[in-house]
């Protein structure tokens, strides 16, 4: 798209409301960069997520970083969810295990709880929040199912990537091992397609308005 062109459509901006370096690399390949550009905050901010939900911890973030830098805010939260763990991963993925274990340590330890277990089904999800003001706050979930497979296979992803096989992909093969796959199909590429056409058609409306 030409420059010329590309200012007559209205590009939202946003922060991205975390410290993970992996994440924001995430949403630059996947958004278009001529309907939302994203970029990374300029500091961490420490926010507890103690909500009960993907939703509440979103907005959480969303809300403690744009009272900090007054500027519309994009903020997720993500997570595994096993079957046969109901409690215990979810919106505490991050937090599985207790502190000072690394990713592979988390991993390696849901392998190690569901070594015995028959059902391995899981799935991830992801819920964005875009918070443009106090009044305007918008939502987007994307769901990945699969199953935990028995080992960890796989150098290309983070978190539990390693040990997770999406149901959608027709191979045996961890999200790992499918990094290119991974950016068109995985649970946050889902929730940031919905986003991606909600603003769109937003800018779309918005030009129509000023005719």
């Amino acid at each position: 798209m030409s420059l010329m062109l590309r200012k007559r459509f209205l590009v939202n901006k946003f922060i991205l409301a975390t410290g993970n370096a992996h994440k924001a690399e995430e949403f630059s390949k996947i958004f278009d960069m001529n309907i939302l550009e994203i970029s990374a905050a300029p500091e961490k901010l420490e926010v507890i997520e103690d909500g009960l939900t993907f939703h509440e911890n979103a907005l959480k973030k969303a809300e403690a970083f744009y009272r900090k830098y007054k500027m519309p805010i994009l903020s997720d939260d993500s997570g595994i969810c096993v079957q046969a763990l109901p409690h215990e991963l979810g919106i505490y993925s991050a937090r599985f295990g207790g502190e000072g274990l690394t990713d592979k340590d988390r991993a390696m330890l849901l392998l190690e709880k569901l070594e015995d277990q028959k059902d391995r089904s899981a799935y991830f999800v992801c819920v964005l929040c875009f918070y443009i003001d106090e009044n305007n706050i918008y939502f987007f979930e994307g769901r990945m199912d699969g199953e935990v497979s028995k080992a960890y296979v796989g150098e290309q992803g983070f978190g539990y990537d390693p040990v997770f096989k999406p149901l959608a992909h027709d191979s045996d093969k961890t999200i790992a091992e499918l990094a290119q796959w991974k950016d068109d199909n995985s649970h946050r590429a889902k929730a940031c397609k919905q986003a991606e056409i909600f603003f769109r058609e937003r800018n779309c409306q918005s030009e129509k308005d000023k005719l």
